[in-house]
Order: structure tokens, then sequence, then C-alpha cells
């Protein structure tokens, strides 16, 4: 995940990120173990999915500060058409290629080692993203500027949905003025929510 990384390190372990349903189902798939990256659980993924199921089917999805992956994978399993991976790390975009390719998925899933925040700052060229995920590195500060990044540079459009993760503590993040909180829930120290873009 673009992370604002300090003293972040890689360690010899690995992580494994399990898929919960579609064409890989129970699938399970290594990451290497770096010290903030936390998949988003099975039981807030399934939640978030049974949210924007009627939107997944053949829908282009944006994975931002993706980690393990464990969004833009579950969505592709669950038939997205293209997924975005978009991550700093070396170490994890490296691994996520190479579960890209175990899965023969390397064609819907691009796969791009960058700060999401640079990354963002180029207007969108091509189709807007009818789905993206923000799960952030926490006490960093990121939801509201990289919404705004995303409205203002044409990567959104009316009707995408923008799946977001943050410290349930916090109060709701100021966001663009035509999205509108379509779900929200809190799980412990997390409050994710699901905004559709008006």
């Amino acid at each position: 995940m673009p992370r604002a990384r300090k003293n972040t390190r890689k360690t010899d372990a690995t992580g494994r990120v399990r898929i919960i349903a579609g064409d890989w189902r129970r699938r399970s798939l290594e990451f290497p173990a770096v010290d903030d990256v936390r998949p988003t659980p099975d039981r807030v993924r399934e939640t978030l999915f049974n949210w924007v199921a009627p939107l997944l089917p053949g829908s282009r999805c944006l994975d931002l500060f993706a980690g393990s992956g464990a969004l833009g994978l579950e969505a592709l399993s669950r038939g997205a058409g293209q997924a975005t991976f978009v991550d700093q790390s070396r170490a994890l975009m490296r691994a996520l290629r190479a579960n890209l390719e175990t899965l023969n998925a390397a064609g819907s899933g691009q796969v791009v080692e960058a700060d999401v925040m640079a990354y963002l700052e180029e207007e969108n060229s091509g189709n807007a993203m009818d789905l993206v995920f923000l799960d952030p590195p926490f006490r960093a500060g990121f939801v509201e500027p990289v919404c705004d990044r995303l409205a203002g540079g044409a990567w959104v459009k009316a009707g995408s949905l923008v799946y977001i993760e943050h410290e349930s503590d916090l109060p709701e993040p100021q966001l663009p003025p035509d999205w509108a909180l379509s779900r929200r829930k809190t799980a412990g120290q997390v409050c994710y929510s699901l905004y559709e873009v008006g």
C-alpha cells in the first residue's frame, strides 16, 4: 500500500490471504509480511462484496494502497473485468504479480509500483473506474486528499462506488460534496463505508 512508512521493514516471514468466494474460492495466497500490512478481514470483505455485488460483473476496479491485493483479487474472483493495484512496496507488488500469474489472471490485473498520491496526480485519460477500494495506512491522513484527487482527476464518474476504511474513533471524513454515503459499519477499531459518486 503506498504507505508513508516509518521504520517499515521487510521480514523473512510471510502473510497469507484467503479468497472468500468466486472463481478462486478458498485459494490461499502468500505475501511478504511487511509490518504495516493488514489485509481486510474475511468478515468485512464478505459484507463489502455483498454491498457491491450488483455493480461487480465486468467492472473496472482500482485498489489503492493495495498491499496483499486482497480487495482487488476478491473483486476479480467474483467477476470484475479489470483491477489495477497500486502500492509503493516493491516486495508486495512482486508477490502480487506472482499471485496473479498463479491464478492465470495476469491479463485482468495490472500491478503498479507507485506512490498513490503521485499516481493520482495525473488526470485519468482512460475510462473512469466503477469501483475504488481505499484502505490506507492508519493515522496517516490519506483519506480526504486521496478522495479529492479521485474526484478531481476524472478517476470516478456518476454511479461509481468508493469503499473506504478508516479508524473508527475518527469523525466521518470530509469528502467531495457529490459523494453520498451508501453503507457504513464498524468492526472493532475499523470503520468501513461505501460511497456513491453523484
